[in-house]
């Protein structure tokens, strides 16, 4: 019997491999956020458990894989394997297949094989959504809009965004070709591109924020981040910048070691920044600057929100422990967990949580504890609300009473229970769903493609540029018919009180007719949103027209000039008076 790509010895190899790993030395990779060595304490009794569990495991396989009475796809079966024995772990501790290595390394270095594009489905066609600019993409002219007719002598029509982002990626210097018809000629062009090491931008923006405020767009952790994050404050320095914003909003974080260098930049050689604890000897680590600072006496701002984390909160964190900077935003989204690369071979890794991590003050922003989970076995995971980012209620996670208090270098109280609390708290910004169906849909790129055919030679700058009241006209009569389908938010919970309300018996003809009557004007405020949500989906509009004139750079640059968080950060940097005071006294909320 044959039940997959791989033998069944290659299938328990490779199982016994990832076993033998989590018990014995190794020498793990660098990974997301640390390198270290795993080296679990052990038992007699330990080791006498696993090797029975081992047998069992084994057996299992070998049982399914032979007398299950379908065909057994042998690498699912590992894979679900796998999944079983880190499910009720945490969601960082994973297998990396040999079919996922490529991604893996596209995560942690920012690079990748391919002619440099960002693309997206219509239809049954693929478009070019973004080319990056100066790549092998943008090089060969290809916009926005673009669509793909062949890729290496084979028809399009039908394709994947995922088919046809792998018919283009592949080893740098190999050529692809590929026929496209041009968005705004409808002409149809084939091109022989060739591939190059493309590196994704972890600041994809730096720039002037107001007079004498420097910011700094930092999107990823990725190698060599530090490096172009010095070279960026070091030019607005000799640009006049005496006051620095560093925004790490919707940064989940990457290479620990990457934020340790970024924070040298700006606190004294020899500051301690961070603390690692894992249950080996060799988890157990202390990260001291290492370099001179460019400046240590700079004010800071930092941004963050609820997708700031790991190595993006270990940056706003320590500065905040260290009374080096102001952080402003909303909480951050607080994972305090190192991960480590085992290889495993067969070109596979575990990728696994070695040790939590600790920023000056003593405080982890670690907000789930999955040891409880882990102790409880697979499937038995504690059950975690999810708040409004989608992310693990962190209240619920974190009793108020297990809460505990901190002290930054110079006093101030700052708490642990999950992620970093901001020191000038914002409210968070949402899309409605109108406009998240509508961009998540297509028809913003769809309606910024067609205005791009009417509107050539039409002078767009970044900051300045804004629909007309035609043009938002336009925009309306898109939309007309276009089958949104959508249902606000107000009107489903609205629906879930009235069966509530049902069914405890609460209703009467006065409640039914107040909940009548609010159904009937949502339903009247639903149908104009084109009016309710007209600046929502005018910003939406502008950017996608910015980005087809002025790639993403000049995008940054047209919403800095209306981003309210960026604003706050200026009048924090601005006002010196207030500014102090903070770093000399002002507690953080506790929660």
């Amino acid at each position: 019997m044959t039940g997959g790509k791989t033998t069944f010895r290659a299938l328990c190899a490779t199982f016994l491999m990832t076993l033998w790993a989590a018990t014995a030395n190794a020498t793990p990779q660098a990974t997301e956020t640390a390198t270290t060595t795993a080296t679990p304490p052990r038992t007699s009794n330990a080791d006498f458990e696993l090797g029975q569990n081992v047998e069992l495991a084994v057996g299992m396989m070998r049982g399914i894989f032979m007398y299950y009475v379908d065909p057994v796809d042998a690498d699912a079966l590992g894979k679900g394997a796998a999944a079983g024995m880190v499910g009720a772990l945490d969601p960082y501790t994973e297998l990396i297949h040999a079919d996922e290595a490529a991604e893996f390394e596209l995560a942690t270095t920012g690079k990748y094989g391919g002619i440099g594009s960002i693309i997206r489905q219509r239809g049954d066609e693929v478009l070019i959504a973004e080319p990056y600019k100066d790549s092998p993409a943008d090089r060969a002219g290809l916009q926005i809009g673009d669509a793909f007719v062949e890729i290496a002598g084979r028809s399009a029509a039908g394709m994947t965004t995922a088919d046809v982002s792998a018919a283009l990626k592949g080893e740098a210097g190999t050529e692809v070709t590929i026929k496209v018809r041009k968005h705004l000629t409808g002409d149809e062009q084939t091109l022989s591109i060739r591939r190059e090491v493309i590196a994704l931008p972890p600041i994809p923006y730096y720039g002037m924020a107001a007079d004498s405020v420097g910011y700094i767009h930092h999107a990823e952790f990725t190698d060599g981040c530090a490096d172009e994050l010095r070279a960026a404050f070091a030019d607005l320095k000799s640009r006049g910048a005496r006051s620095l914003i560093l925004d790490y909003r919707g940064n989940g974080g990457g290479i620990m070691q990457e934020a340790v260098k970024i924070l040298a930049l700006f606190v004294p050689k020899g500051t301690e920044v961070l603390s690692m604890r894992g249950r080996s000897d060799e988890a157990n680590k202390r990260y001291v600057t290492l370099t001179e600072p460019l400046d240590t006496e700079i004010p800071i701002a930092v941004l963050v929100d609820g997708y700031s984390a790991s190595a993006a909160e270990i940056v706003a964190g320590a500065l905040q422990d260290l009374d080096r900077g102001v952080v402003v935003g909303q909480r951050t989204f607080g994972k305090g967990l190192v991960q480590s690369t085992l290889p495993l071979g067969f070109d596979s890794y575990l990728k696994i949580t070695t040790a939590k991590y600790y920023i000056p003050s003593g405080r982890c922003v670690q907000a789930v504890d999955y040891s409880a989970q882990a102790g409880a076995g697979a499937g038995a995971g504690a059950q975690v609300a999810e708040d409004e980012t989608g992310h693990g209620d962190r209240h619920l996670a974190v009793p108020d009473s297990l809460i505990k208090e901190f002290r930054t270098a110079g006093g101030r109280r700052v708490y642990d229970g999950g992620g970093v609390m901001p020191d000038v708290r914002l409210d968070a910004e949402y899309s409605t769903t109108y406009a998240y169906v509508a961009y998540a849909g297509g028809h913003i790129d769809e309606f910024a493609d067609g205005w791009m055919l009417e509107n050539r030679g039409r002078e767009v700058v970044p900051g300045k540029f804004a629909l007309t009241d035609a043009d938002y006209a336009g925009f309306v009569r898109f939309m007309e018919d276009k089958d949104l389908d959508h249902e606000p938010l107000t009107a489903g919970s609205l629906e879930a009180l009235r069966r509530s309300a049902e069914a405890e018996k609460l209703i009467d003809d006065r409640v039914r007719g107040l909940l009548d009557s609010l159904s009937q004007q949502l339903d009247r405020n639903s149908a104009a949103s084109s009016d309710l949500y007209r600046a929502e989906l005018t910003g939406l509009v502008e950017d996608a027209v910015v980005l087809r004139h002025h790639y993403r750079r000049g995008l940054s640059e047209h919403n800095l000039v209306s981003d309210k968080a960026v604003a706050a950060a200026v009048e924090s940097l601005r006002d010196q008076t207030e500014y102090r005071h903070i770093l000399a006294e002002k507690d953080t909320d506790k929660k």
